[in-house]
């Protein structure tokens, strides 16, 4: 049976350690347990004030800012009520590609939200926070969709955090992916240059569309290896992102024709049954590489996440490929 929690009205005040914080990401945090939309919605309808006046949900909080968050009524599943000891062990399974301390980084793996709500428990910001319950400060430095693997940055300290954003927004983010697509992609390196626009659908489902009023978009895809005598052709793809747009790789690829393997949102949905079948049973999307100036010392860092077993074993039951090459 669901247990039911009533938050009461409060008004919090803004310290250093939530400086800069988005308003939907402090409230995500501040309401543990209420789902991500239910927080979009009680910041439109204006109950969220931000020093007395309504707010966006982008809005960055200051130091002295004060937050009225109204009263919330929600079910709480079981999953939620979870023995703290129980998060900490599945923190501790998360794999650590590198940790300093300003910043750590997981190998996240398929299937495992980078963050609770909307019925998940924990993600894996609450798993890190769990495991480290010392540690004064862990923030998302950007995210990954739940069924994407590898390398997801998280922030050790406001500092860093804000540094690192800054050098996001700059291009100063070395952003790689590894995609498998459908058709015959007969370039060693294309670039793609489509603006995009996010929008809601009638059940309030964040989708994103190719529109020439939206954000500029750009996305070069190198050809890795490639499988023409498939049915159907298949493709192995590096992807670098110039820019990072919501689902910016997924839309760009459907666009040109080429379909991203198990892509629920924007792909071929009967394709994908029949991978499933074949044994893919997740979209192949992985997030192969971050390379960036360390936001304090200045040094590069690069960071990688090898191939995941199940995307190489699905790779390795196509057969040989035909070699592609990185160079144009």
């Amino acid at each position: 049976m669901n247990e039911l929690r009533n938050n009461p009205v409060r008004e919090l005040a803004i310290g250093e350690e939530s400086a800069g914080q988005r308003l939907d990401n402090f409230l995500v945090r501040v309401l543990k347990g209420v789902p991500r939309s239910h927080v979009y919605r009680i910041v439109r309808s204006g109950e969220v004030r931000v020093n007395g006046g309504r707010a966006q949900a982008d809005t960055r909080l200051e130091p002295g800012d004060r937050v009225r968050v109204p009263p919330v009524r929600t079910a709480l599943p079981a999953t939620h009520r979870a023995p703290a000891r129980e998060a900490a062990r599945a923190g501790e399974r998360l794999a650590i590609l590198h940790e300093d301390d300003d910043l750590v980084a997981v190998d996240k793996p398929a299937g495992v939200a980078v963050h609770g709500g909307s019925g998940i428990a924990h993600g894996v910001i609450e798993r890190l926070r769990a495991a480290r319950p010392d540690a004064r400060f862990l923030e998302l430095v950007h995210r990954l969709d739940r069924d994407t693997s590898g390398v997801l940055l998280v922030a050790k300290k406001r500092s860093a955090l804000t540094a690192m954003h800054a050098a996001w927004r700059a291009g100063g983010v070395d952003k790689h992916y590894e995609v498998l697509v459908r058709g015959r992609w007969r370039d060693a390196k294309r670039t793609v240059r489509l603006p995009v626009r996010r929008y809601l659908t009638g059940d309030g489902e964040r989708r994103v569309r190719i529109d020439e009023e939206g954000q500029h978009a750009q996305t070069t895809f190198r050809r890795i290896a490639a499988w023409p005598d498939h049915d159907p052709p298949l493709a192995l793809l590096e992807a670098e992102l110039a820019t990072g747009r919501t689902h910016q790789i997924r839309v760009h690829l459907t666009h040109v024709g080429f379909p991203l393997a198990g892509d629920d949102k924007y792909g071929d949905y009967a394709w994908n049954r029949v991978l499933a079948k074949s044994g893919l049973r997740r979209m192949y999307l992985h997030a192969a590489s971050l390379g960036f100036a360390h936001p304090r010392t200045g040094d590069r860092l690069d960071l990688r996440s090898r191939r995941p077993d199940d995307l190489e074993a699905f790779l390795r039951s196509l057969g040989a490929p035909r070699a592609g090459t990185a160079d144009a």
